[in-house]
């Protein structure tokens, strides 16, 4: 019994004989085979198994293993083997596994240990008929792990007495079904699958025979059955089938009720794991295996299932329908892929799109994902495709238009499934759709033509299906097929069929159906769609070149780099030039077709020219002709005007670039815009439009014309961002209206304006909410005096309506006047009809006035939004350039305007997007102006303006923008000593080298470049002054540290008033920040070289004077901001107390030790740590010692009561001993027998739970706690309490 103690308790034998001693009346431990010696590493392994981490776990088992292997001693395999049986039935759920596992790794690795005698150790060690009633669970938990870890043995066929013993056992534990489920029966398949056929007819079959007989009253059973039907063909012939079960074979139809009920049962017990019971699969191979699927799936799963209409059955059809697709032949596919279970799915797809509705279809896509991938027959592929893409509700298919499954598409069937696409597109067949509409849409299904709907639902999803495939990185296509596509949905957007052309695919299919405007709509949005995903479609191919230029990221060309929308462009052209086979849905007029053929010749002068020489600037007319032009056959209006610019500024470019420059030229250029700034606006109007192809477009053009930027150009870009000019004007239109060129622009109407988004459509309720954000405080006021007068106006013409029919008395009136009669009641009733009619159309107006504004302004924030792309574009490629100064301002501007009020959520983002471009693009960038020295005066100007708006914010966040753009201009002025290189002989020695690679960063940081050192210096000094001297200043210590480390040449010119500051300081905070900035300037290298001995030592001096000063100040620590100035002052001393120390400097530091020594006798001193700890680190440099505590001894009484709790050794919690109750007893006074039982009892209800405390006793008795008990009760109770507080003080 000694072995079975834990092994911990064994290792810390040592440590615990001192209390073994101490109580005689415990009988002697006695050690015969020396387990307590084992090495504690091996009785560690034991520990580490029961520990829930499956990695500490699994580790444990090797090195157990491992162990064993090594040690070869027959008693440790012994004990290991007790202990791991032990374990099988362990309290623990966790531990359970480990033991389960680490017996099965031992049972493997030594085969010479029997396997019986390990199963009988385990039958007698865990037999639920011996053990107390609350440990039947554990035993029968035990039982089942025990036969688990024979079967993972890998031994346990070998031996078939012992396999039939573990079944017996197994079949035993169906009792404990309320504990185990059916894991019973899952092993017992588990044994069957690993039995040798036989094993099983010899030894298991007899044993079986009944649970076999009952197969049709249980999952579990029948699963057993179909389990050992498929591993042993041989034994369980339909003869011995009949002789089981009555019947020949499993799926009959006598059988059909009994099966249906069972995969119920099945059903309803996976309905929390939302899995495939493995019956229901087993089931289904078995029926194909009988030649009974047919039967099996029309009266089981239709008739059966199906029709139960409840949740489980219905998800357990859709998982028989998934599973058995890779199973069934090409007739049974077809067969099951149009029956009532797809439609019934089809059904649950949509309806399952309400919220909190459990949804089916991505495990069903993961059942056709998984079959597609491993399916080679290209028949069957092609069928699955069509048939889920045929299941339509009203016309409109249930599977997504993007479905991830289409990439294990093979390319043949690829190429056919995309045919099937476009002729159900031409010719809808949905007669052969599997089309259903939900109880909902048949009663609101309005009389109507409904073939015209569902064909119309049909295209709607037809086209985004064929975009996917293109736009679909994981499927293979080749470019063929890509064009494919593009031809297909381009000339269905734009062209009608007039006769048939072999030259022209599209036309040889006419449309069944043909195609009206809403459709036609829908597929032009669509074709642009296409266009972006095209243009940044990387190149196809497996060649090694197409590789090499995807690795460079090449996208939106094709393999002889051709563009795609160029490739398009020409299959345009031709439609155009075959005016007797096709016609232009909206044909061109002759000024938009004079315009489509200029655009032509320009992009083919502009493709040779490509090809002879390749220019960025090239490239870029060239791709925003086809764009333009591409989209004439959507807006035609703007694109002729658009067409006629561009063909103005590649003419201007030309001329500029050739250098044809005459006298009077300049003169023409200071009246006319140049080119760039035509493109400009150009490029402004492809983003007003609500597309993310002429977004991206735009910002690839402008960012390879960035070199020709001029200043007007770009004023044009900052115009449209300036807030100023924004509230000026009366809007800025950014549809895609024939004007939208210019920026600024009259307001119009909302039903003119072309909606850009979703939001658009949202109701008034949206629109009068989001007003309300977007307004304010002011609006709503406004909105109230506005209601209030019209209440008024209203109330005087009702009054003036009922007072001229004598309706409304009038004051001091007779009030006996006859009744009006019926003629005048009904005129009365007919003015104030027409009344409030009228006041009603007055509100809704200006209502729609009011969201039309609304939407304006959402309009025109988006495209500011958009033009902040221009910005960054230009920033990134022209970091060096001039023009950059000039987006300082404006950008400042925006942050200022945009931080302070309360904004929306688009608001948000526009001005998050501003300062990440002004933080990273403009002031973070390693790039900038070199060549400064000709606008020098300009930026020492816009210098001090930046300061002076920093010092009058009243947010420290905006002035921190304004702040960090005057440091960038610092560092563009001060430039670096490698921008202007001076002539150095050729030959150096390498002293000379070393030396000048020491003093080049200091030389470095202090040159001048065109910075005005004098005048910079003189613009922080009052910057300095405003943030000392004002209480509320919007600066901070943070941004002067900054500017002491990036530009030292300032620093040393600032240093002196920020001494001065240490104690001039307006406030407490202001003091301690100028200690910071002292500290911080006296601890760079660059500050001291540029003083004298003398000058240094003179100024540490005066700093230690003004921190002497600031610290007799100091007068308590009541708030956080006194404790933050003395923290600064101490730090800031300790910092001149060891430079003056270390460097030797005569610096007196005397007067210190008197003022910090009262320092520590303030209220409040020792309430902050920090506060503590710095100011000792300072005495100590001045000679002074922190004190140390005096330890007070506390009285002998009052120690016994305050006595520590023994510490258990290494035990875990679970292990640890109770403590057991203590009895008090009056000093000097023995305690009674009776009297101590009494209190004892009395203290167990105040401070424990009996029951606990009885569950321990219970739980301890191999710890002898009866006779320590005993002991307890001798009347021995002051000695032995007394001994065991000493014990307890010693630890």
């Amino acid at each position: 019994m000694v072995c079975a103690r834990s092994p911990r308790s064994m290792a810390g034998g040592e440590s615990n004989m001192g209390e073994i001693e101490t109580e005689p009346i415990r009988p002697k431990v006695t050690d015969a085979k020396g387990i307590l010696k084992q090495n504690r590493e091996f009785l560690d392994f034991f520990w580490d198994i029961a520990k829930p981490e499956q990695e500490i776990r699994l580790q444990a088992i090797e090195n157990l293993v491992q162990y064993l292997k090594n040690s070869e001693k027959e008693d440790e395999l012994r004990y290991t083997l007790k202990r791991l049986v032990e374990g099988l039935a362990a309290t623990r759920e966790t531990a359970r596994p480990g033991f389960s596992l680490a017996l099965a790794q031992v049972l493997q690795v030594f085969e010479d240990v029997p396997l019986q005698s390990v199963l009988d150790q385990i039958k007698e060690k865990h037999d639920p008929q011996k053990v107390k009633k609350k440990l039947v669970r554990n035993a029968a938990f035990g039982n089942f792990f025990g036969v688990l870890s024979l079967s993972q043995s890998g031994r346990l066929t070998k031996e078939p007495r012992v396999v039939l013993e573990s079944v017996q056992l197994l079949q035993s534990l169906a009792q404990f079904r309320e504990h185990l489920k059916d894991l019973p029966r899952k092993t017992m398949v588990d044994i069957l699958s690993e039995t040798p056929e036989a094993v099983f007819e010899e030894v298991l079959l007899g044993a079986l025979k009944s649970d076999l007989s009952s197969a049709f009253s249980t999952p579990e059973q029948l699963h057993l059955l179909l389990v050992a039907i498929q591993r042993f063909p041989g034994v369980l012939k339909p003869k011995k089938l009949k002789n089981l079960l009555g019947a020949s074979s499993v799926v009959t139809a006598d059988n059909i009720p009994k099966l249906v009920e069972v995969l119920k049962t099945a059903a309803k017990s996976v309905k929390k794991d939302r899995t495939m019971p493995p019956v229901g699969l087993d089931l289904l191979k078995v029926a194909l295996k009988e030649n009974s699927f047919d039967l099996f799936w029309k009266e089981a799963v239709i008739n059966g299932l199906l029709k139960d209409q409840l949740g489980p059955s219905s998800y357990m059809c859709y998982r028989l329908l998934g599973s058995a697709l890779p199973l069934l032949s090409f007739s049974q596919l077809k067969c099951v892929l149009g029956g009532e279970v797809m439609k019934h799915y089809g059904e649950h797809v949509v309806t399952a799109q309400l919220p909190d509705r459990f949804k089916f279809a991505p495990e069903m896509e993961s059942y056709v994902d998984s079959f597609l991938e491993g399916c080679p027959d290209p028949e069957k592929q092609f069928a699955v495709m069509v048939a889920f893409s045929s299941l339509t509700n009203q016309g409109y298919p249930v599977v997504p238009s993007y479905w991830k499954v289409v990439r294990h598409l093979q390319l043949p069937v690829l190429l056919r499934y995309v045919d099937w696409l476009k002729d159900m597109f031409s010719n809808p067949q949905l007669d052969t759709c599997m089309d259903f509409s939900t109880k909902r849409q048949q009663q609101n299904q309005e009389k109507g033509d409904r073939t015209q709907h569902c064909v119309f639902r049909l295209r709607k999803w037809i086209v985004p299906r064929l975009i996917s495939i293109v736009d679909n990185p994981l499927v293979k296509k080749e470019e063929d097929l890509v064009m494919d596509i593009a031809r297909f949905i381009f000339f269905h957007a734009f062209f009608k069929v007039v006769k048939s052309n072999p030259v022209i695919p599209e036309t040889e299919s006419s449309l069944a159906v043909p195609l009206d405007e809403q459709t036609r709509s829908v597929i032009a949005n669509s074709f642009f769609g296409l266009l972006q995903h095209l243009n940044h479609l990387p190149l196809m191919g497996d060649s090694p070149e197409v590789a090499a230029l995807n690795e460079r990221h090449v996208q939106g060309v094709t393999a002889d780099g051709t563009l795609w929308i160029f490739c398009i462009v020409q299959y345009a052209s031709v439609l155009l030039s075959q005016s007797k086979h096709v016609q232009a849905a909206r044909p061109f007029s002759k000024e938009q077709r004079e315009a489509w053929d200029r655009m032509l010749q320009s992009v083919e002068a502009l493709h040779k020219k490509a090809k002879k020489s390749q220019n960025m600037e090239t490239a870029a007319f060239q791709q925003l002709f086809l764009l333009v032009g591409i989209h004439l056959f959507k807006t035609p209006e703007e694109s002729v005007e658009l067409i006629n610019d561009l063909q103005n500024c590649l003419e201007n470019a030309q001329e500029k670039k050739s250098k044809k420059k005459k006298a009077t030229a300049s003169s023409e250029e200071s009246e006319e815009p140049q080119w760039v700034e035509v493109m400009v606006e150009i490029l402004l109007t492809l983003l007003s439009q609500p597309s993310r192809l002429m977004r991206q477009v735009s910002k690839t053009v402008f960012g390879r014309m960035c070199p020709h930027v001029t200043q007007r150009a770009l004023q044009i870009i900052l115009d449209v961002l300036d807030p100023e000019k924004d509230e000026e004007e009366s809007g800025v239109v950014v549809t895609d209206q024939k004007d939208s060129r210019k920026q600024k622009k009259e307001k119009k109407p909302a039903d003119n304006e072309e909606e850009e988004g979703e939001g658009s459509d949202s109701s008034e309720e949206d629109s009068d909410s989001s007003d309300d954000e977007e307004g304010g405080g002011g609006e709503e006021d406004e909105d109230d005096e506005e209601k209030e007068k019209v209440n008024e106006n209203f109330r005087l013409e009702l009054m003036k309506v009922l007072q001229g029919k004598n309706a409304l008395d009038m004051e001091g009136a007779e009030s006996d006047e006859e009744e009006l009669d019926d003629d005048t009641m009904m005129e009365l009733d007919q003015n104030i009809s027409a009344l409030f009619s009228e006041q009603k159309k007055r509100i809704q107006a200006k209502k729609d006035e009011k969201e039309n504004m609304r939407k304006e302004k959402v309009l025109v924030r988006d495209f500011k939004i958009k033009v902040l792309d221009l910005i960054e574009v230009f920033l990134s490629k022209q970091a060096e350039s001039p023009l950059v100064f000039g987006i300082i301002e404006p950008l400042l501007g925006i942050i200022e305007g945009s931080m302070g009020s309360e904004s929306s959520q688009q608001e948000q983002d526009f001005l998050r997007k501003t300062a990440d471009i002004f933080r990273n693009q403009l002031c973070k960038t390693k790039r900038y102006c070199r060549n400064v020295s000709d606008r020098k005066d300009e930026l020492h100007e816009l210098m001090e303006r930046l300061l002076t708006r920093a010092q009058k914010q009243a947010d420290s966040s905006v002035s921190l923008y304004y702040f960090s753009a005057a440091l960038y201009l610092v560092r563009v002025l001060k430039g670096n000593a490698s921008d202007t290189p001076a002539a150095t002989p050729a030959g150096k020695s390498k002293k000379q080298k070393k030396v000048e690679a020491e003093t080049s960063p200091t030389d470095q940081s202090m040159c001048v470049g065109s910075l005005d050192k004098e005048r910079v210096a003189a613009l922080f000094q009052a910057a300095l002054t405003d943030f000392m001297t004002r209480r509320k200043s919007a600066l901070s210590g943070a941004m002067f540290i900054d500017l002491f480390i990036r530009f030292p040449i300032l620093c040393v010119q600032l240093l002196e008033s920020a001494v001065r500051y240490i104690t001039e300081g307006v406030r407490q905070h202001q003091q301690g920040q100028a200690c910071a900035l002292v500290q911080k300037a006296l601890q760079m290298r660059e500050v001291r070289q540029s003083m004298t001995d003398t000058e240094w030592t003179e100024l540490i001096g005066r700093a230690v004077g003004q921190v002497t000063e600031c610290l007799k100040t100091v007068t308590g620590f009541k708030v956080k901001v006194d404790q933050e100035k003395v923290i600064q002052c101490l730090e800031l001393t300790r910092f001149l107390i060891r430079t003056a120390q270390q460097q030797k400097l005569a610096v007196s530091v005397t007067e210190l030790g008197p003022v910090l020594e009262s320092l520590s006798q303030l209220e409040g001193f020792r309430k902050s740590g920090h506060v503590d700890d710095t100011y000792w680190n300072v005495m100590k440099l001045l000679g002074f010692s922190k004190p140390k505590k005096e330890k007070v001894k506390k009285p002998a009484a009052e120690e016994q009561q305050t006595a520590p709790k023994k510490k258990k050794g290494f035990l875990p919690e679970t292990k640890k001993r109770k403590n057991r109750k203590k009895v008090l007893v009056e000093e000097g006074k023995p305690s009674e027998p009776g009297q101590g039982a009494d209190w004892e009892g009395k203290q167990g209800k105040n401070n424990k739970n009996k029951n606990k405390r009885k569950q321990a006793e219970a739980g301890m008795g191999e710890r002898n706690w009866p006779a320590k008990k005993g002991k307890f009760q001798s009347g021995n109770k002051p000695k032995n309490k007394k001994g065991k507080q000493q014990r307890g003080g010693v630890e």
